[in-house]
């Protein structure tokens, strides 16, 4: 049936919810070319006024899905599990996660992407590691899973096609801020990229992009609904970005927290971030297992060293090279380490996790457009977390860089980013909640 733009529109603009057909020809049409961005401009702001009910929103997700080509992971055998961060800063999670989860036969096939804003994304980090692949061919990319348990490489197929041009369209329109079409955009991707199960890790706080936990609560539950719906395993693990995750923001100084972390040595932060995220992945995989048993198969596949050698197993399949990560340390290279002075004397109250993003920005961490490139080797490491005591003239944190001018730019957003106070503070809990 050829339905009419306009009478769609003005049906949403009524809070009348759209039927399935009426959906599947929107997003066709859009994605086509035959239906112009003024009219889908004019649909999607209706939807961000008047939202979208559950089964709309499953529709839309499911139109967004099928737009494009969808990964068959059916070839190999076992619950393949991903995972998916809706970012912050510091986030090295995938690093850790994806061989920890590997190192112990559950599959993990994921497709990641690049950053744009504060930070380098999943595989811009990996990219520190010379001749690193992430474009691998999907024949490659089948192969590591079913051998070695795990690939993360950047799209290698055209996924979710509509997706990627409505996003376009709601960024310069005005129309990111919709539950309904956030979880549509990051569910279809996840759907379309083929696993049984999938972990949620959504971010809450002044870093994230959720900022306040009630809306990150809705945010969740929507995406958990959707991929139930669509047959999947799933769970969201709400989690606090008010902060920075872990000590180090910046693409190369990230790899080598990920790889501590690998050895035992992680954040405690960071840490217990893992093994919550990890015990959800392994309970999808195998629903017999109980939380303490899992939290206890990851901790021995860390102290063991089983994590950290299918790291070195990962890096080298996809092209790099092993003894790189036994030396990642030499892979740094910036031209300025400066340190950051307290100005202050007793704790450390609040951290601005957006400010230390920006000044990894500055340094050249992360992208302003898709086109810019990123310097791998300038971040900043942070020495004093909240909760921290803190003494006048104490390096609350490291800046590297290789631009004098930016390094004074960076100094700057790192002191106006921390808040002290005379009291002793107590941090917020890592883990805020837990939807299934």
């Amino acid at each position: 049936m050829k339905y009419q733009m306009y009478d769609l529109i003005e049906k949403k603009k009524r809070s009348e919810a759209l039927t399935k057909d009426e959906i599947e020809y929107l997003i066709s049409g859009y994605t086509k070319g035959e239906i112009p961005d003024y009219q889908m401009s004019a649909f999607l702001m209706a939807v961000c006024f008047n939202g979208m009910t559950d089964e709309e929103t499953y529709e839309f997700t499911m139109a967004m899905e099928h737009s494009g080509d969808e990964l068959d992971l059916s070839s190999i055998p076992g619950m393949k599990i991903d995972k998916h961060s809706t970012g912050g800063v510091g986030d090295k999670t995938t690093l850790v996660l994806a061989p920890l989860i590997a190192s112990l036969g559950v599959p993990v096939a994921k497709m990641s992407g690049r950053g744009l804003g504060h930070t380098g994304g999943t595989i811009d980090k990996l990219e520190a590691f010379p001749g690193f692949q992430t474009g691998i061919s999907e024949e490659t990319f089948l192969s590591n899973v079913k051998e070695h348990h795990i690939a993360v490489a950047g799209q290698t197929k055209n996924l979710a096609p509509a997706d990627k041009k409505i996003y376009a369209l709601r960024d310069i329109t005005a129309t990111v801020n919709s539950i309904p079409l956030i979880a549509s955009s990051i569910m279809s991707k996840k759907l379309a990229s083929g696993a049984d199960g999938i972990c949620l890790d959504v971010k809450v706080g002044s870093g994230a992009f959720m900022k306040d936990l009630e809306e990150a609560k809705k945010l969740a539950s929507t995406m958990v609904d959707i991929g139930r719906r669509a047959n999947r395993k799933m769970v969201a693990v709400l989690t606090n970005m008010d902060e920075p995750l872990g000590f180090a923001v910046g693409n190369t100084l990230e790899v080598m927290e990920a790889i501590d972390s690998l050895k035992g040595n992680g954040p405690k932060d960071f840490m217990e971030l893992i093994y919550a995220l990890g015990t959800e992945m392994l309970l999808l995989a195998d629903e017999d297992l109980t939380s303490e048993k899992a939290k206890e198969l990851l901790k021995d596949a860390i102290s063991s060293g089983k994590a950290y050698d299918t790291f070195k197993t990962f890096i080298e399949i996809q092209g790099g090279n092993p003894s790189d990560v036994d030396h990642i340390e030499d892979l740094l290279d910036a031209s300025f380490v400066v340190k950051v002075p307290a100005e202050f004397e007793g704790y450390v109250k609040e951290i601005q996790a957006e400010e230390v993003g920006r000044a990894s920005m500055i340094l050249g961490g992360g992208r302003a457009t898709k086109e810019d490139v990123i310097d791998m080797s300038v971040g900043v490491v942070l020495h004093k977390k909240v909760g921290d005591t803190v003494k006048k003239e104490d390096a609350i944190a490291t800046i590297y860089g290789n631009n004098k001018e930016s390094v004074d730019l960076a100094m700057e957003k790192i002191k106006d980013a921390y808040t002290f106070s005379k009291e002793a503070v107590t941090p917020k809990p890592m883990i805020l909640e837990i939807i299934k």
